[in-house]
């Protein structure tokens, strides 16, 4: 199984009021494990980045004078994500703004959706922790995995962040045919030991003798500190 952790930073909150991707950052997991790969782009948006969303991430418009267009680095980033399952937190913001800028490209790029399939942490995060704080700073609390290196945010640098909360998220089983394999020896081990044979002979009930029953009754009486023969008071 190929997963893409993927995490985005823009100029601001709305792709409908003109906001661009300025930063994308992917790892890449196959079967739960990190492979070394990952997609790293920052990108020149032609507009200016809000002040709120450069307290964020820190970003300037400086920095990405000289940096390409998504339109540029749009055929290297889909093959890079195309047949995997994008993991990210929050999913319909960066989605929202990935289609956005696909639609603004060649109508023969599609949506998102044509290239992979998507997991959004943060909703499998609230069915996990319902009534708590799911943002990637609290999971990491959570799940003690040290962020604190993480001033701001950054694409890459929470990518790589999220895959770890991810991954401890999901560390409880990795297999399904396996979880149900366990299931399975585990029914059948309960059953072997439970099982009892039908044609047992029923067992055999042997009373105690008249004489022994006064023997009994005569020890118990003896025994002064036992606690059938004391009273309260």
């Amino acid at each position: 199984m190929r997963q893409i952790v993927l995490d985005t930073e823009t100029t601001g909150l709305e792709p409908y009021d003109g906001h661009r991707i300025i930063e994308i950052g992917c790892v890449e997991l196959v079967n739960r494990k990190f492979t070394g790969n990952h997609y790293h782009q920052y990108l020149q948006p032609d507009r200016e980045i809000d002040q709120g969303a450069m307290e964020v991430h820190g970003i300037t418009n400086e920095f990405l004078e000289d940096k390409p267009r998504f339109v540029d680095v749009v055929d290297e980033f889909l093959e890079f994500i195309e047949g995997a399952e994008l993991v990210i937190h929050n999913a319909p913001f960066d989605v929202g703004f990935l289609d956005h800028e696909l639609s603004m490209l060649d109508s023969s790029k599609g949506k998102l959706s044509d290239y992979c399939t998507v997991l959004d942490t943060l909703v499998l995060a609230r069915q996990m922790h319902p009534g708590q704080r799911n943002s990637l700073d609290a999971l990491c609390k959570r799940y003690e995995i040290d962020n604190s290196h993480r001033e701001l945010h950054g694409a890459l640098l929470d990518s790589e962040i999220l895959a770890d909360v991810y991954l401890r998220m999901t560390g409880g089983q990795t297999s399904l045919t396996l979880g149900r394999q366990n299931a399975a020896n585990q029914q059948t081990t309960e059953t072997t030991v439970r099982r009892i044979s039908a044609n047992r002979q029923p067992l055999k009930v042997i009373k105690a003798t008249e004489q022994e029953s006064k023997e009994h009754q005569q020890k118990l009486s003896s025994l002064n500190d036992a606690i059938w023969n004391q009273q309260e008071g």
